[in-house]
Formats: C-alpha cells, sequence, structure tokens
C-alpha cells in the first residue's frame, strides 16, 4: 500500500501523486490513518466494471438456487414502507 502524508499533498499539490500511482491506488494519510484513495481513472473504471459484473453474477446466482420473490413494484413499496 503507497501512503502520503496530506501535508506534502498541501505542500507540493497533485503532482506529488504522478509517481507513486505507477504502483497503484495512493492513500492519503491524515491523523496516522487513510482519509483519501486515489487512483487512476481508467483503474477506477476497471474496479467499477469489475463489481457490476460481480453484483450480476451474485443476482443470478440468486437465481438460480431460487433466493427470489415474485410480486409487482406496488407490493414492494408496501413491503418497503411497513418494515
Amino acid at each position: 500500500m503507497v501512503t502520503i502524508p496530506i501535508q506534502e499533498v498541501k505542500r507540493r499539490g497533485m503532482s506529488v501523486l504522478d509517481d507513486s500511482l505507477s504502483a497503484g491506488p495512493v492513500y492519503v494519510i491524515s491523523h496516522n490513518s487513510p482519509r483519501y484513495v486515489v487512483m487512476f481513472a481508467d483503474a477506477f473504471k476497471e474496479m467499477e466494471d469489475a463489481l457490476a459484473e460481480a453484483r450480476v453474477a451474485a443476482s443470478e446466482a440468486d437465481i438460480r438456487a431460487g433466493r427470489f420473490t415474485k410480486g409487482t413494484a406496488d407490493e414492494l413499496m408496501a413491503e418497503l414502507m411497513e418494515g
């Protein structure tokens, strides 16, 4: 995990991240804890796509296993309002 103190980002600007980003996401540390994660936009998009694919795969697995209920949108809204 690549880390950079937030003070360094404040002092040198975002350019301080350029070299570090080649190794992957950079955690910006504030008060001894990761506060922000900076990554290339392409890497973020890949992460979002992988997450979406995982959600679809999980939903498909639920359907195959019978873990779903059928109903109308009105029934779903009524159920949500009750609980």
